[in-house]
């Protein structure tokens, strides 16, 4: 009885571990993109509400697992819904997902399939969160992530990657999502966007990114965690996810040089955001075309990727949709390059590399019917990203409570001072050091430099406005300027806190 036991356990041992493993590090890689995605926004955002934006996108990222577990794989993927839409409950709360093939690949486990999507389903959303920048409340942020993800982001999954999704059975190329990751976390960044407003004007003024260095770092952050989502989407350690992992990285180096050399064309400077947005453009790019196109097309995936991606920046201001870290531009527009170029690249060859697949290319393929499907593709997902996103954005920002902007106060101020309440980068420590352990009338009787540059300033002090002086080269008439703007153009602005009237 035992051998039999034994017997039967060994035979429920049909996967390479080779690809097991593989998968399972390309998930973790993909995991990494969150914090990545996390620094890159706070480095973009200023200083005054960095750490929302890390606090939106860690915590979204919480919520996406539960409801990923709770019904969202079920709903992107189950193998007995029919309706072409979305999938049914079948697997609701992991039910019966075990041993059993996946829908990606007969060759990796359900279980393990069901880690590797929710990761992409966590990326998605944290893209999604930069449509908050410096003016949306964090915690209706995180209700409309679980309502969207649900509703947008999974009919998106099921119709690219389900056994029965139209998308999928018409033969649409989608390697890593084009459409659901990209069209719908950029779309719907854009319509996001759109519900919550513009930010004041004021606050538009003079916006640069507070720190560089973060910058740069989420986006190596995402660059290394890209390539387990793109490689990882082979779903085996074989010849194809080799293949997108170059593709990745052409895509990526070529997408950062044309962007930062059309920025330099203006500004005479070689922008380290230029850089790394043009990277990100072509690593957005390669998301759905890596596993489709040899080499060359890859460059020139980047090289379109990198220049149409830095013009379509110009979007925003023709809309008025104050979509403050260029979701639209850098995601939506990526993606629907990479899901073109599919029609156009789309190899035969490189589809087989994984020793499973087997589909049509483009037109190097002489499948010439291939540009109109992709190009329907690209516009349902558009339509139905925009129309939804803006629909679950409305009602939620419609419940008592969950109001998704902040007030006008809120915005000046700053969401790290209103929302979450502590700081990225806390200058603030000047002003308690000076303060804490001594008396109000005892603070207002020494002359001490007070940093003002930190977005908080000073209130205890700055109640009498008797006791405040501003430096000779800040002109304004309340010191409001000196709180929001503080160190923006790289002069240290101090007050001085002195018993002199």
């Amino acid at each position: 009885m035992v051998d039999d036991v034994q017997v039967s356990r060994r035979e429920l041992v049909q996967y390479d571990r080779g690809d097991l493993a593989f998968i399972i590090v390309a998930g973790a890689m993909v995991f990494f993109m969150v914090p990545g995605l996390a620094f890159l926004y706070s480095g973009l955002a200023r200083r005054k509400s960095a750490l929302s934006l890390i606090w939106a996108v860690v915590a979204s990222n919480a919520i996406v697992i539960f409801q990923w577990f709770f019904w969202g794989y079920s709903l992107a993927f189950s193998p007995t819904a029919s309706n072409g839409y979305i999938g049914n409950l079948h697997h609701f709360g992991l039910l019966k997902v075990l041993d059993q093939p996946s829908p990606g690949s007969k060759y990796i486990p359900d279980l393990l399939y069901s880690f590797f999507q929710m990761e992409f389903a966590c990326v998605t959303v944290g893209i999604l969160m930069g449509g908050i920048a410096e003016r949306g409340r964090v915690f209706p942020a995180v209700v409309f992530a679980f309502l969207w993800t649900t509703l947008v982001y999974c009919p998106l999954a099921y119709w690219a990657w389900g056994l029965e999704g139209w998308a999928f059975k018409w033969g649409v190329l989608d390697f890593a999502g084009g459409g659901p990751v990209e069209i719908g976390s950029g779309v719907g960044g854009l319509a996001f966007s759109w519900v919550l407003g513009r930010r004041a004007e004021k606050e538009l003024l003079n916006f640069r990114p507070h720190n560089v260095s973060l910058v740069g770092l989420g986006t190596a952050m995402l660059w290394f965690g890209w390539l387990g989502f793109n490689g990882g989407s082979a779903f085996g350690a074989n010849l194809r996810a080799i293949m997108a992992i170059w593709n990745s990285m052409l895509a990526a180096a070529f997408g950062g040089i044309v962007w930062c050399l059309l920025d330099f064309r203006i500004e005479r400077r070689w922008s380290m955001v230029g850089f790394c947005s043009g990277t990100i453009a072509g690593l957005v790019a390669a998301t759905p075309s890596s596993g489709y196109v040899h080499p060359w097309g890859s460059v020139v995936v980047g090289i379109l990727s990198g220049a149409i991606c830095n013009f379509a920046t110009k979007a925003k201001f023709i809309l008025r949709i104050d979509d403050a870290l260029d979701l639209f531009a850098e995601h939506a527009v990526g993606g629907i390059i990479g899901l073109l170029m599919n029609a156009f690249f789309g190899s035969r060859a490189i589809i087989e590399l994984d020793g499973v697949s087997s589909a049509p290319g483009g037109w190097v393929d002489h499948n010439w019917k291939q540009l109109y499907i992709q190009l329907v593709y690209v516009l349902a997902t558009c339509s139905y990203a925009f129309v939804v996103t803006a629909l679950i954005a409305k009602g939620v920002d419609m419940v008592p409570g969950l109001k998704l902007r902040s007030t006008a106060e809120g915005e000046r101020l700053g969401m790290d001072e209103v929302e979450i309440g502590e700081f990225a980068s806390d200058y603030i420590e000047i002003r308690r050091d000076f303060t804490d352990g001594i008396t109000l009338d005892e603070a207002k009787s020494t002359s001490r430099l007070v940093a003002g540059g930190d977005r908080h300033g000073i209130p205890d002090l700055r109640q009498n406005q008797s006791h405040q002086h501003q430096h000779p080269s800040q002109s304004t008439t309340d010191g409001s300027d000196v709180l929001e703007n503080g160190n923006a153009n790289g002069i240290e602005h101090r007050l001085r806190v002195d018993e002199k009237e």
